[in-house]
């Protein structure tokens, strides 16, 4: 790729800042629901009944997870640049490995640092696994190797250079768009997406096969992108909890709840500070995180942690998948939506990595999805919803 080669990105803006946006109610004027929320209850107070419908309910889903939870994201970049690339041999030559510099809008724009590793053998075009993390740096070096010798590429970027997750907007993306409203989560998801633009002017990347993930923080923006941009074909967040994969309603003792990851010495930041507004009356929420997931419908969609991981809400995480898997099942894609418990903690582990790479196989090549995928730790959990498909579900495509 030559350096500085500069692209225009026909892509339109996702819920962007300049775009105009819905009123939505106060917390006090919202109903109290105390079970998981209908994805389905469209705001007219229809349920979705086809598949032109869901994407009308999908637009307001977003729409709403955007203003009360997230914020929104800056608008897509009209150019994009790649300045001061390296190339090197990694791997005993199994892969190499690109690193640069993302400049968008100009000379005068934002950038930030990302790279990308391709394998040397296989392809033309590979499968791409793209992280919310510099996975180009040593200390990655054996997930990254475990993903090239899996046939994938690997890609990431740096994402303290859009947002240095210390509550300060004065640097990395946000003094170029300052009328934007997003939290960190929205401008780390934000940069997943400029990685992918980055990916698709590549000539040997399969655009088609593109899986995103993240671990912890990362993890949460991980879901947050890959429910947005529709171009991630599989979306893994890993031990992402409160504001992830997690639930906002059901927190088992011990986990992180609203409250605390919203508290102003913690990270309020992360978020639109109207989620605070919800302390103490998350029954009032009108999501809960597996609207997030149904945005991801019918695409690929893993979640990952280990059950000592407390803090991250295993057994909420469950629940919220339990309630996404209607949606999956009126488009038709029940099997493209997956669990993956282990024993353990917070930690990020090989195998973790692998179960990422076999459930990539299954939704990417058709290759067997095993039986791990389908395990629930909580078997005895009660019910969190009442609602169930609309009529004529199984239909819709």
């Amino acid at each position: 790729m030559k350096n500085c080669l500069m692209v225009a990105l026909l892509l339109t803006s996702l819920a962007g800042c300049a775009s105009v946006q819905p009123k939505f109610p106060e917390p006090d004027k919202l109903p109290v629901l105390k079970e998981l929320p209908d994805p389905f209850r469209m705001s007219n107070g229809q349920r979705v009944s086809s598949s032109e419908e869901w994407r009308q309910r999908r637009t307001e889903m977003t729409e709403m997870l955007l203003h009360y939870e997230y914020g929104h994201l800056p608008p897509v970049p009209t150019s994009m640049a790649v300045e001061d690339e390296t190339v090197r041999d990694a791997f005993e030559g199994k892969a190499k490995v690109h690193e640069f510099v993302l400049r968008m809008n100009g000379k005068d724009g934002f950038s930030m640092h990302a790279g990308v590793i391709i394998p040397t053998s296989g392809g033309p075009k590979f499968p791409v696994i793209v992280a919310v993390n510099p996975v180009y740096g040593q200390h990655n070096e054996p997930t990254a190797r475990q993903v090239i010798e899996r046939g994938y590429a690997f890609a990431g970027f740096a994402y303290h250079d859009v947002d240095n997750d210390k509550d300060d907007r004065s640097v990395g993306v946000y003094p170029f768009y300052p009328d934007c409203d997003g939290g960190s989560l929205a401008v780390w998801a934000w940069g997943a997406m400029r990685v992918a633009d980055y990916l698709a002017m590549r000539n040997d990347i399969d655009m088609t096969k593109m899986a995103v993930t993240g671990h912890s923080r990362c993890g949460k923006a991980a879901l947050l992108a890959g429910a947005l941009d529709e171009r991630f074909g599989l979306v893994a967040p890993h031990a992402s909890g409160a504001g992830g994969a997690g639930s906002f309603r059901i927190q088992p003792k011990g986990v992180e709840t609203l409250d605390m990851i919203t508290q102003p010495m913690r990270f309020h930041y992360w978020f639109s500070p109207r989620l605070r507004e919800f302390k103490g009356r998350e029954n009032r929420l009108p999501f809960d995180q597996h609207f997030l997931k149904a945005l991801v419908a019918p695409r690929g969609l893993l979640n990952v942690i280990g059950l000592g991981d407390v803090w991250a809400n295993p057994e909420g995480t469950q629940h919220t998948h339990l309630a996404a898997l209607p949606v999956y099942e009126f488009l038709n894609a029940k099997d493209k939506a997956a669990l993956w418990f282990r024993d353990g903690g917070h930690d990020e582990e090989a195998r973790d990595w692998a179960a990422l790479c076999d459930f990539a196989d299954f939704v990417f090549f058709g290759k067997a999805r095993g039986e791990e995928f389908n395990r629930l730790p909580f078997p005895d959990a009660p019910k969190s919803f009442s609602w169930s498909l609309p009529s004529g579900s199984g239909q819709a495509r």
